[in-house]
């Protein structure tokens, strides 16, 4: 699935999700160094797990970040 972030640096994020698993994670724009880690970081790891580590992450005086904003990506992947 594809999902456009709000209030962030990044464009775009792209995330495959499988039996409750994420296979693979993208960020299009952005920090590349953070948001490549934070990418490597959530695969394979079950969607719940993922949303709860990362919903709530700021970005300086932000609201949001590309972290938190992979979480809304996942709720919104696993609402459907």
């Amino acid at each position: 699935m594809e999902y456009k972030p709000v209030g962030v640096c990044s464009q775009l994020i792209r995330v495959d999700v499988e039996d409750n698993v994420i296979k693979n994670a993208e960020f299009v724009g952005g920090c590349s160094g953070n948001t490549q880690g934070v990418a490597r970081l959530v695969q394979g790891m079950q969607v719940d797990e993922a949303i709860s580590r990362l919903e709530g992450i700021k970005c300086g005086f932000k609201s949001t970040s590309c972290p938190d904003q992979l979480a809304q990506a996942l709720k919104a992947v696993s609402s459907k």
